[in-house]
């Protein structure tokens, strides 16, 4: 797995010194993501060098560095840690409490009114409370990102990530909630009792196969919006950059053949709103014999890995199993999108090297550019559920989004999910 490792470089400012020291890292193989000139003086500058090094990596590239004659290497920057320290969210009032009739009226005793008012009717808390802009992030920390089952609490700094992402994308409160439970059963049970403190729910890093049932089970029992992120956020993302791809390589979406690889949760959330919008030939392969039999329930068809390949107008993989896919396989103008992160099934310069018309990976679709739009229109409108037609619209808007060789449009770009939740309100 790739882990940012950030250095700390020292040069003598003098031309070729940091060229020098770009050379060993290139020798090592490793490829740089981020490079700032963190200060100079003296005659010298300090640089931050932002690698990404698979475990196994060689660390005697430190040594290498130390020993040319005009650089040192002064250890490893704790950028990240600093950005997450002391967490990465908070809750502030949202207006200002300077005075004592403030205070009388926001707490007590001013806010018994607005309590009763809500007990003769309950859907005064809309217009009263935070209820429509505040999403419950939930997760037992089952499948995180690439690290698989490593608990609620060393999930938490991926649920604050999310709150951080609603808070400034699309304006909305969200709570991380961490639970214990994996049994579908308690945790759906959980939930439902603390379901009242938000306007609606995310799921976020469940496992399949529970993470199904979960969903399936919190939709029957709550009126409000509850979307499993890797599953339909992925899809919306990735049929979005599939809407720009055939169109880009003038072929019909619904008319070509695309092949799934990998039936998790992301794998079968793409299978489910790929048929919705009309793709009729759909080829999925995993090594599960549940996975399969959910992909022949959704109309698709059970294929080897390399038949997919061979078969296969448009690829999509979400296995988690970094080179699955081999360059020779690759057949001229098929359209990868290799979406595990960080370190897809085969990297897309690789693929289009080989023949590919379109690649992509998961660090370009991410369902950074759904989750806060969707979540968005879905509680301005007071949607009881997403829809498959909420889905389709917030897919559809991304894909026009997109400018010049874009498969996806810019996901810092706010006006982009202002125009996705507008997308999901009207398609409610």
């Amino acid at each position: 797995m790739k882990i940012p490792e950030i250095l700390i470089v020292e040069t003598v400012h003098q031309p070729g010194s940091l060229a020098r020291v770009l050379q060993v890292i290139a020798e090592a193989g490793l490829a740089i993501e981020h490079l700032t000139a963190l200060r100079r003086g003296q005659g010298r500058t300090v640089w931050e060098i932002t690698l990404e090094m698979d475990e196994e990596a060689d660390r005697s590239l430190y040594d290498r560095i130390d020993q040319l004659p005009n650089a040192r290497f002064l250890g490893k920057s704790d950028r990240v840690f600093n950005r997450h320290r002391g967490g990465k969210i908070r809750t502030v009032a949202s207006l200002p409490i300077n005075t004592r009739q403030v205070l009388r009226d926001v707490y007590t005793p001013g806010v018994a009114r607005v309590c009763l008012a809500i007990k003769q009717d309950p859907e005064l808390a809309h217009e009263y409370t935070s209820i429509d802009n505040t999403v419950a992030v939930i997760t037992n920390g089952t499948a995180v990102l690439g690290l698989g089952n490593i608990g609620p609490l060393a999930g938490l700094p991926v649920m604050e990530g999310k709150a951080a992402l609603f808070a400034d994308l699309a304006g909305l409160s969200a709570v991380p909630i961490l639970i214990e439970q994996t049994r579908p059963e308690e945790v759906v049970d959980h939930i439902v009792a603390i379901h009242l403190s938000f306007g609606a729910i995310q799921l976020e890093d469940f496992a399949a196969p529970e993470c199904f049932e979960i969903e399936s089970r919190l939709c029957e029992r709550l009126a409000k919006p509850v979307l499993h992120d890797d599953q339909h956020g992925t899809a919306v993302v990735a049929l979005a950059a599939l809407i720009n791809a055939a169109r880009r390589a003038r072929r019909s979406l619904p008319r070509s053949t695309v092949g799934q690889i990998g039936l998790g949760a992301a794998g079968t959330g793409i299978v489910r709103l790929l048929r919705a919008y009309g793709v009729n030939n759909v080829l999925g392969t995993d090594r599960d014999p549940a996975a399969l039999a959910r992909l022949r329930a959704l109309g698709g068809e059970e294929a080897s890995l390399e038949s997919i390949m061979q078969r296969a107008d448009i690829v999509l993989a979400t296995t988690g199993v970094k080179g699955l896919i081999r360059p020779q396989w690759v057949r001229p103008g098929q359209v990868i999108l290799a979406l595990s992160n960080p370190d897809p099934e085969i990297e897309p310069i690789v693929a289009r090297e080989h023949g590919a018309a379109f690649a992509a990976d998961g660090k370009d679709i991410n369902n950074v550019l759904a989750f806060p739009g969707l979540f968005r229109g879905a509680l301005d409108a007071r949607a009881a559920r997403f829809t498959d037609a909420m889905l389709m619209a917030a897919a559809q808007t991304l894909a026009d989004l997109a400018q010049g060789d874009e498969l996806v449009p810019d996901p810092l770009d706010k006006s982009v999910h202002e125009q996705v939740a507008a997308a999901v309100r009207a398609a409610h």
